[in-house]
């Protein structure tokens, strides 16, 4: 599944599968949707990104955040934890959905930032 409000994959993969009623979304990084490139800026610009991408994706396949039931957040920098935080937050509303936030080495394009998510439909 793809959507008009999210990039395209940049491999082998679907950006969004359905099973069942359940929806899993592939990790999304900042890449702009119309020109498929990355979005300038530090964290907060690309945790931006990242979620609006999920949030075109959600709406594709007639869900919203609300439906979220588990995030996964992969950073290259913990230390930027708090910056991320504060825009992951301004897009779910309590109950919150599960999430792990794990520092990694790196992330596809150089990227700050990379969060896949399971909804409900």
């Amino acid at each position: 599944m793809t959507a008009a409000g999210a990039p395209k994959a940049i491999g082998p993969y679907s950006p969004a599968v359905k099973a069942g009623n359940l929806l899993f979304l592939s990790g999304s990084i900042p890449l702009d949707p119309v020109s498929g490139q990355l979005v300038e800026g530090g964290i907060t610009e690309q945790t931006t990104r990242v979620l609006e991408n999920i949030k075109g994706l959600l709406a594709a396949a007639g869900t919203d955040f609300n439906h979220v039931v588990r995030t996964t957040v992969f950073m290259v920098d913990l230390g930027e934890f708090a910056a991320m935080n504060e825009v992951y937050s301004s897009y779910f509303a309590a109950p919150y959905p599960a999430r792990s936030t794990v520092q990694v080495a790196r992330l596809p394009r150089d990227v700050r930032v990379e969060i896949d998510v399971i909804a409900i439909l």
